[in-house]
């Protein structure tokens, strides 16, 4: 009898076992379901601006002045023509921005992380005076919005004669306590063994800093290259100011706030700014794209030590 009463304890307790693995896992799924259909939305939202800018730079102007907006296109009634009519517009004004773009985004990048890698070991292993207070002074400056330099550095660079040129573009990229900080935290987290290690093989501070440090760094030295060139690409206000609105020492930027009027007309073609904006855009989302991975782990690695 005892052994019977055994048995079916047994099974009850099986039975409510199954039931709460049951549960847990109808919870489990609909935790995933909320979760995925709140992350979609966002993600609607989100990409939502840059699909209607794609779009509307394929309609012609006529479609999209209608009063009910259309959010789909027949291929067939698809505008790539407009992509034509913006790189031509202007006497290949595109052309020379587009140079001055990279040639003002890799010289700035490459001179940038030069300064940002010395520094930055610095703040980290090297040891002197003032070291924390000058450390905090920089960071201080990141409270301060760049806006306000902005007057100030026009000043000095026109009192230099530096304008209408690729040094007055260039100089004011070199220099960013942001990412200093990110790689001298990036930097800190490198154990001094390996230092000491160096010092004993006969390893002089600089091969230390280009063979062990930068490797060991990469990924947040990535970040930073990727996130200054996206920067230097993106520039707007500086270029327009610091070359007096001289359409031959701006920005790829500068370029998509121009008329693209009709001809004949002094009406701005809204389809074809779209055109020029998604041109503008779409190297940058394909850059993040494909490097996206770097970028995070790059920026969650040198956020983990101060």
């Amino acid at each position: 009898m005892t052994e019977i009463n055994n048995n079916i304890s047994s099974e009850n307790l099986n039975i409510d076992i199954a039931k709460q693995l049951k549960k847990q896992k109808a919870l489990k799924i609909t935790k995933s379901v909320i979760a995925y259909v709140f992350l979609t939305i966002f993600a609607i939202f989100a990409l939502l601006p840059f699909y209607w800018m794609i779009l509307s730079s394929l309609k012609t102007e006529t479609v999209y002045r209608e009063p009910i907006p259309t959010f789909f296109v027949k291929p067939s009634e698809l505008q790539w023509k407009n992509y034509q009519t913006v790189v031509q517009y202007g006497n290949d004004l595109f052309g020379s921005m587009l140079l001055n773009t990279i040639i003002v985004g890799i010289v700035s990048t490459l001179l940038g992380i030069i300064v940002t890698i010395i520094t930055a070991y610095a703040f980290a292993k090297m040891e002197f005076k003032g070291k924390n207070f000058l450390f905090s002074l920089l960071l201080a400056t990141m409270m301060i919005p760049g806006e306000l330099f902005t007057i100030t550095n026009f000043l000095t660079v026109n009192n230099l004669g530096w304008t209408k040129s690729y040094t007055v573009m260039i100089l004011p990229f070199l220099v960013s306590v942001f990412y200093i900080y990110l790689l001298r935290n990036a930097f800190k987290q490198i154990p001094d063994s390996l230092y000491k290690a160096a010092k004993v093989d006969g390893c002089s501070d600089v091969k230390y800093l280009v063979k062990v440090m930068v490797p060991l760094t990469a990924p947040t030295l990535i970040s930073i290259i990727l996130l200054k060139f996206i920067g230097t690409w993106n520039s707007y206000i500086w270029p327009r100011l610091a070359n007096g609105g001289s359409e031959e020492w701006q920005l790829l930027s500068n370029w998509v706030s121009k008329g693209f009027t009709a001809a004949g007309s002094s009406e701005s073609l809204t389809t074809l700014k779209m055109a020029a904006a998604t041109m503008v855009s779409l190297p940058l989302l394909i850059l993040f794209i494909c490097f996206r991975k770097y970028i995070m782990r790059g920026v969650s690695k040198s956020g983990i030590k101060g």
